[in-house]
C-alpha cells in the first residue's frame, strides 16, 4: 500500500480525491495578461494546481532549422517549423513565473512547474514551489531527475515512451537522490492521443510494480480518460488548458476549455466517491427502500381456516410481508384467524394444527428461514 503524499499541504492518495493540475504550458501565446487569465479560469473551474513548462529554446535544443532540428512530419501539429522556434514561441518567459504563482496561490492553487534543465530547478527552488514535474520527453535524463531530487520535493514523472527499465531507472534514481514521494503518470505521448493508445489499465500494475502513487497526464479529447483512470486508482489528473481552443496557439488544440476542466474536477470527485468500498447488503439510506421490494400479501378477506392459495396470496410491492421466497410454502396452509384482504403475511396468521406445524421459522430448515 502506497503511503499519502503531501504537496503544499494537500493530500494525494487513495483515500483523497483525485488531485487535478491544469496545464499552461504555451497557451499564454506570449501574453502574461493572458496566462494570468488562464490562471483566474483554471480557478473557477476547480483545478487544483496550475503547471508551468520552465525553459528556454536555448536550454531545449540548438537553433538550427534543417535536419533533425526541423519539423517536416505531415501528421505534426508543428510541422514546417524548427524546434528552436518552437520553444521560443511556447516557452513561459522566466520573469512571468513569480507573478503567475503569485496569482495561482492567491487563487486557492498549488503552482508548480516542469524544469527542463538544472538551471531552471535552480531558478524554481528560488521561487519555492512544492514540488515538480519530469516530463515524459525528460524521464531519461538521470541526471535532470537527480538535481530535482537532492531538494527532496515531491516529484510526478511522467511515463509517456517509457519502458519498464526506463520507469524503473528513474524511480531508482529519484529515490537514491534523496525524493521520497513520487507519482508516476501514466501518458501517451502523442499529441493529441486516441482513447484507444491510452492503456488506462496500466495504471493499477504500475502502482503494483512500483509501488507509487499513480496517476493521468491525459491528451485525449474529453474527459472520459480521465474519469475511468480514477476507478483504475489515479490519484493525480493532468490536462492541458486554455481559455478557448479557437484562440490557437502551440497547445490548443488538445487543451481543455473550462466548462470541460469544471467538468473533469466534478466528474472524477464524482468517481472517486462512487468506488467507497467493497460492500453487500443494505446502505443506511437504503433503509427506506426496503418498503418497495416485493413481498407476501393476503390479497382476499379469508375465514378462520380457509387455506391459501395462488389466488388468494400474492407477491406484491409493498415488502412488510414475508419474502417471496415462502410463497410455495404457504400454498395449501390454513389461516388460524379472519384476515383482512392487504394484510402482509406473516407466520402467526397461520393454525396451528398438525399439518402447518412445520410453517414456523423456529421449526423450519435454517436454511429457509427469512
Amino acid at each position: 500500500m502506497t503511503k499519502t503524499i503531501s504537496i503544499a499541504g494537500r493530500s494525494i492518495g487513495l483515500s483523497h480525491r483525485p488531485f487535478v493540475i491544469a496545464e499552461m504550458s504555451g497557451n499564454h501565446n506570449q501574453s502574461l495578461d493572458r496566462a494570468l487569465a488562464i490562471v483566474e479560469a483554471a480557478a473557477k473551474s476547480g483545478a487544483h494546481a496550475l503547471k508551468l513548462q520552465t525553459y528556454t529554446a536555448d536550454t531545449m535544443t540548438l537553433n538550427l532549422g534543417e535536419g533533425e532540428f526541423f519539423i517536416d512530419d505531415p501528421n505534426s501539429l508543428w510541422r514546417g517549423t524548427s524546434l528552436h522556434k518552437l520553444y521560443q514561441e511556447a516557452h513561459t518567459p522566466w520573469e512571468w513565473h513569480a507573478p503567475i504563482f503569485e496569482r495561482a496561490r492567491a487563487l486557492g492553487m498549488i503552482p508548480f512547474s516542469t524544469p527542463f534543465d538544472a538551471t531552471a530547478v535552480d531558478f524554481l527552488e528560488q521561487l519555492g514551489v512544492p514540488c515538480y514535474k519530469i516530463a515524459s520527453f525528460e524521464n531519461t535524463d538521470l541526471p535532470l531527475i537527480r538535481k530535482v531530487a537532492a531538494t527532496g520535493k515531491p516529484m510526478i514523472i511522467s511515463t509517456g515512451m517509457a519502458t519498464v527499465a526506463d520507469i524503473d531507472e528513474a524511480v531508482r534514481t529519484a529515490r537514491e537522490g534523496g525524493c521520497e514521494d513520487i507519482v508516476l503518470l501514466k501518458c501517451t505521448s502523442t499529441y493529441p492521443a486516441a482513447a484507444s493508445d491510452t492503456h488506462l489499465l496500466t495504471i493499477p500494475h504500475m502502482r503494483a510494480l512500483f509501488n507509487c502513487e499513480v496517476g493521468l497526464s491525459d491528451h485525449t479529447f474529453g474527459i472520459g480518460a480521465g474519469v475511468a483512470s480514477v476507478a483504475l486508482g489515479a490519484t493525480v489528473i493532468e490536462k492541458h488548458f486554455t481559455l478557448a481552443r479557437a484562440d490557437g496557439g502551440v497547445d490548443s488544440s488538445f487543451s481543455m476549455e473550462p466548462p470541460e476542466m469544471m467538468a473533469l474536477v466534478v466528474e472524477t470527485e464524482r468517481a472517486w466517491m462512487a468506488l467507497g468500498e467493497v460492500h453487500y447488503g443494505l446502505t443506511e439510506k437504503e433503509q427506506k427502500s426496503r418498503v418497495f421490494r416485493r413481498s407476501l400479501y393476503v390479497a382476499e378477506d379469508l375465514a378462520p381456516g380457509d387455506m391459501l392459495t395462488e389466488s388468494n396470496l400474492k407477491i406484491i410491492r409493498p415488502g412488510l410481508g414475508l419474502p417471496p421466497k415462502y410463497f410455495d410454502t404457504l400454498i395449501g396452509k390454513r389461516v388460524g384467524r379472519a384476515v383482512r384482504r392487504g394484510t402482509p403475511m406473516s407466520w402467526d396468521l397461520l393454525t396451528s394444527d398438525d399439518d402447518n406445524v412445520s410453517t414456523s421459522p423456529q421449526q423450519m430448515p435454517r436454511g429457509a428461514r427469512a
